[in-house]
């Protein structure tokens, strides 16, 4: 995998891309001189889980004939104070609508957590993540 970041102004402002050749804008915090004109990158990795969860669990669902009305994803993540400032509690919030069998969506969850997502695999070496699931009719 490969990925490319080119600098977009005199600061912090990337752009990104990767095979997908789809371009990401990447700042720091306005408080270091960023401007503000894309996202940090610990929200990116914030993101990443969020979607590899995402597509797990989706993916899944799927092979059951399941596809639920909307598919939303709640991250709040606590920082470390210490340098470097990586997460050490991450909560995660699925927000499910449809006629969705809740185990079959319990089941689904703990795959993608135990077995596929790869961004969990990794921030499980430093965090402490929990993972909880609403469903609407």
């Amino acid at each position: 995998m490969k990925v490319e970041l080119k600098r977009v102004d005199k600061n912090f402002h990337f752009e990104a891309s990767g095979v997908s050749n789809v371009k990401v804008n990447i700042d720091g915090a306005e408080s270091i001189g960023g401007s503000n004109s894309g996202a940090r990158p610990m929200e990116l990795i914030l993101m990443g889980l969020g979607g590899c969860s995402a597509i797990d669990i989706l993916s899944i669902l799927r092979k059951q004939k399941i596809e639920p009305t909307s598919f939303e994803i709640e991250i709040n993540a606590v920082r470390r104070e210490k340098i470097p400032s990586i997460f050490t509690k991450i909560e995660v919030v699925y927000k499910v609508t449809g006629e969705v069998d809740e185990s079959k969506l319990k089941r689904a969850i703990d795959l993608s957590v135990e077995k596929y997502c790869s961004v969990s695999e990794i921030l499980n070496k430093t965090a402490d993540i929990t993972y909880t699931y609403e469903i609407s009719k």
